[in-house]
C-alpha cells in the first residue's frame, strides 16, 4: 500500500504544480490597499487578495507561490529580478502622451526658498523610500555622479551613511534604524510601507508640504494641480523651473511601475485578462488613500514584450545607476575581457584563444581573454548588457539590435589587406547577393513561391536586405506568403522558414534544427550556400564572397566538389542572371562590415585587448600557436575568415552612424513588420525613454 500511496501523493503534487492558475492572488502592503483589492475582487471573482507588510515580503511570497502579482517601482523591480527571486515584469503602467511607460524623476521645493541643486548639502530631504527610483536611486546617483555628494564607494562607507552626512536630516522609509538621521523627519515607524505617513510619492510630498523637509524627491506628476503654484523644480543646471516644466527640468526619465510575477506565460495571460475586465476608473482611483495598487496617474496598462526580464525592462542606464550605488566601484586596471561565443564550435575556438592568451607563469598566469557561451547572438548581447560578458563580433542587423539596447561598435572587420597596411579609417563593406544554381531559371522576378536559404533571421545579407526589398515591393509583412519554405535559422521552429533546416543531422528530434548558431549546418554564410548546394533551397542570400570561399577546392569538406561556375547571381531590375564575379553590378545592397559590440564604459579596455591580441594572433602576428581569423571545425567562427585585421571605430560613434543612413533607412522600413523585430529589440525599445 505504501508505494501506491506514495505514487498517488506524488501524482496529486504534480497536479497542484502543473495545473493552470484559476485565481490571481494580488499582494497588498497596507490595509487601505487590501480594501481596494477586496472591492475589485467583487467585480472580478478570479482576483483574490493576500496581505503582506512590505514590497519585499510580497516579492518573497510570489516567489514561494503564496501570491501571484504586485505592482512595483523600478528599484523594487530590480530586487524582484535578482536571481534568488527571478520575477519578471509583465504589465506596465502607461501615464499618457507626456511620458507613456516612463516617468520623470524630479526634485520639488517650495517657491521662494532660494537654493539650487548645488546648495543641497545641509538641507532636509524627503524620499519615497530606500531603493526607490525617483526617491532614492536617481537623486542619490545623480548627486554622486555630479560630485555634489562625495562618496568614494562601498569600501569607504555605505551609501546610506554618506547620504546621512550630506543632508541635515531626512525621511527615507526603509532606512536601517541605525542611521537615525535618515529616519529623523519621518512621522511613523520609518518602514517602507504605508505605516509610515511619509512613504511613497504622496508621503514624500506631504513631508515637504508639512515643512518637515526642504526638498522632496518624487515623480513629475506628484504635486496636486491645486498646489502647483506654490512649488518649483530643482534643475541639474542649478536653476529652478515651474512644476509643469518637468520635461526639461528633471533628474532622469525612468521606466514606469510594472506588475511583476513569476515567469509563467499562462499566469501572465490570466493576470492581463482579469485586469482588462476591470474599468480604468476602478483600477486607477484610490478612494481611501493615494496610489493604491496602481498609480492614480495611470491612464492604461500595457503588456510588456514576452521574455522581458527586470534588466531589459529597466534598461542599461538605470541598471548602471543601481550598480553604482550597490556595488564596489572597480579599481582594477586589468585589460582582460570576456568574449561571448555562440554554439559549440565557437566555444571550442574561444577556449583555444583563451589558453593561448595566457601570460605569466604559476600563480601569476593570467588569460587576456576569457570565454562566455550562449546559444544565440541575442543571448550574448544580453550577457554583455548584464556584465556577464564583454564583447562579440556581429553583423549589421545585430549591430542595429545591439545599438538599440545601448551597446556601441568599437572595432570593425577589415577584409582588404592593403587597407590594414595603410592603417586607414576606410572601413570594409561587402555586397549582399542572391545566389542561384546556373540554369535553374530562377530570377528576381519569379522568386515568389520558391524555397529560400538565409544566413539567419535578422541577419544583414541573409534576411534584412532581401526581405526589406521584398517588403518594399509587396508591402506585405507575411513573408511566408512569398516563399513556400526555407531555412532562416533563428525563426520560430513552427515557421515554414525552418522547414528546410537540418540541424546537426545527428539526432532524432534534433534540438539544433533551425538554431541560430553553428550547430545548425545551414547557419551563417557558408551554411546558407550549403542549403542551396544541397538542393534544400532555390536561392541563397549571402555575401558576395561566399560562393568563391566555398568552391573550387576551397572551404570545408562538403564544399570540396562544388564548382563556382555552377552558380550565378540574380538581382532586382534584371531579367537575366549574372556571373558570381559580377557582384558589384548585380547585388542587393552594399552593407557595412561586421563590428565588435560592447558596453560604452569598457570601450577602451576592449579596444586595447583586441589590438594586443591581433598583434599576437592576427594575420602577421608574432605567435603562430593560434590564428584569430581562421576557423577549424567550422566557418567564420568568432570572426569572418576573410578578416585581414580589426580597425578601431572612433570613440563616441554610435551604431546608427556606423551603419550609415542607407542601411538605417532599410532597417527602419523593415521594422514596420513587427515579426521582423527580434524579441530582444522589442524589450529594449518598449519604453519611449529607451529609444536609441
Amino acid at each position: 500500500m505504501k508505494p501506491l500511496l506514495l505514487v498517488s501523493l506524488l501524482g496529486c503534487l504534480a497536479t497542484v504544480f502543473t495545473a493552470p492558475a484559476e485565481k490571481v492572488r494580488w499582494c497588498l502592503i497596507s490595509d487601505t490597499e487590501n480594501q481596494k483589492c477586496l472591492f475589485l475582487a467583487k467585480k472580478a471573482p478570479a482576483l483574490s487578495c493576500v496581505r503582506r507588510d512590505s514590497a519585499k515580503d510580497c516579492i518573497i511570497a510570489i516567489k514561494a507561490h503564496e501570491a501571484d502579482a504586485i505592482t512595483l517601482d523600478g528599484g523594487d523591480i530590480y530586487t524582484a529580478g535578482l536571481k534568488n527571486y527571478d520575477l519578471h515584469p509583465i504589465i506596465a503602467e502607461d501615464y499618457g502622451t507626456s511620458s507613456d511607460t516612463c516617468y520623470f524623476a524630479v526634485a520639488v521645493v517650495k517657491k521662494g526658498t532660494g537654493f539650487g541643486i548645488n546648495d543641497l548639502k545641509g538641507k532636509k530631504s524627503c524620499h519615497t523610500g530606500l531603493g526607490k527610483s525617483a526617491g532614492w536611486n536617481i537623486p542619490v546617483g545623480t548627486l554622486v555622479s555630479m560630485d555634489i555628494l562625495h562618496w568614494d564607494g562601498i569600501e569607504d562607507k555605505p551609501v546610506e551613511e554618506a547620504v546621512s552626512e550630506f543632508f541635515q536630516a531626512s525621511c527615507v522609509p526603509g532606512a536601517t534604524m541605525r542611521k537615525q538621521q535618515l529616519c529623523q523627519l519621518c512621522r511613523g515607524d520609518c518602514s517602507k510601507s504605508h505605516r509610515e505617513p511619509y512613504y511613497d510619492y504622496s508621503g514624500a510630498f506631504q513631508c515637504l508640504a508639512d515643512g518637515a523637509g526642504d526638498v522632496a524627491f518624487v515623480k513629475h506628476n506628484t504635486v496636486p494641480e491645486s498646489e502647483k503654484d506654490k512649488y518649483e523644480l530643482l534643475c541639474k543646471d542649478n536653476t529652478r523651473a515651474p512644476i509643469d516644466s518637468y520635461e526639461r527640468c528633471n533628474w532622469a526619465q525612468v521606466p514606469a511601475h510594472a506588475v511583476v510575477s513569476r515567469k509563467d506565460a499562462q499566469l501572465a495571460e490570466l493576470i492581463w485578462t482579469i485586469l482588462s475586465s476591470l474599468s480604468p476608473d476602478d483600477l486607477f482611483t484610490s478612494v481611501n488613500g493615494k496610489d493604491l495598487m496602481f498609480k492614480d496617474s495611470t491612464k492604461k496598462l500595457v503588456q510588456v514584450p514576452p521574455d522581458t526580464d527586470s534588466f531589459l525592462y529597466l534598461g542599461a542606464e538605470y541598471m548602471g545607476i543601481i550598480r553604482s550605488l550597490e556595488k564596489e566601484p572597480s579599481t582594477s586596471t586589468s585589460t582582460s575581457i570576456k568574449w561571448c561565443a555562440v554554439g559549440h564550435a565557437e566555444t571550442a575556438k574561444c577556449d583555444l584563444w583563451s589558453i593561448s592568451s595566457v601570460t605569466g607563469e604559476g600563480s601569476d598566469a593570467k588569460a587576456a581573454v576569457d570565454c562566455e557561451t550562449a546559444d544565440t547572438v541575442d543571448n550574448c548581447l544580453k550577457k554583455i548588457m548584464r556584465e556577464e560578458a564583454d564583447a562579440i563580433a556581429v553583423d549589421g542587423g545585430q549591430v542595429y539590435t545591439a545599438g538599440k539596447c545601448g551597446l556601441v561598435p568599437v572595432m570593425v572587420e577589415q577584409y582588404d589587406e592593403d587597407q590594414c597596411k595603410a592603417n586607414t579609417r576606410s572601413f570594409s563593406s561587402y555586397f549582399a547577393v542572391a545566389v542561384v544554381k546556373k540554369g535553374s531559371g530562377v530570377t528576381w522576378n519569379n522568386l515568389k513561391g520558391k524555397r529560400s536559404c538565409h544566413t539567419g533571421f535578422g541577419r544583414t545579407a541573409g534576411w534584412n536586405i532581401p526581405m526589406g526589398l521584398i517588403h518594399n515591393t509587396t508591402n506585405d509583412c507575411d513573408f511566408t506568403k512569398f516563399f513556400s519554405s526555407g531555412c532562416a535559422p533563428g525563426s520560430d521552429p513552427r515557421s515554414p522558414f525552418c522547414t528546410q533546416c537540418v540541424g546537426n543531422r545527428k539526432t532524432v528530434g534534433d534540438d539544433d534544427k533551425c538554431a541560430a548558431n553553428s550547430n545548425e549546418e545551414y547557419y551563417g554564410y557558408a551554411g546558407a550556400f550549403r542549403c542551396l548546394v544541397d538542393g534544400a533551397g532555390d536561392v541563397a542570400f549571402v555575401k558576395h564572397s561566399t560562393p568563391t570561399e566555398n568552391s573550387d577546392g576551397k572551404g570545408p569538406d562538403w564544399a570540396q566538389n562544388v564548382k563556382s561556375a555552377d552558380y550565378e547571381l540574380i538581382c532586382p531590375g534584371s531579367h537575366s542572371p549574372a556571373p558570381i564575379s559580377d557582384f558589384k553590378l548585380c547585388n542587393l545592397a552594399k552593407v557595412p562590415a561586421h563590428a565588435v559590440m560592447t558596453r560604452p564604459e569598457i570601450r577602451n579596455t576592449v579596444v586595447k585587448t583586441l589590438k594586443d591580441q591581433q598583434d599576437k594572433f592576427g594575420r602577421h602576428g608574432s605567435d603562430s600557436t593560434f590564428k584569430l581569423f581562421d576557423s577549424e571545425g567550422g566557418k567564420n567562427l568568432l570572426f569572418k575568415d576573410s578578416t585581414q585585421c580589426l580597425q578601431e571605430v572612433d570613440a563616441g560613434r554610435k551604431y546608427d552612424q556606423f551603419l550609415g543612413e542607407g542601411y538605417m533607412l532599410s532597417m527602419n522600413s523593415l521594422r514596420q513588420c513587427s515579426q521582423s523585430t527580434p524579441d530582444l529589440e522589442k524589450s529594449c525599445t518598449f519604453h519611449s525613454c529607451q529609444k536609441n
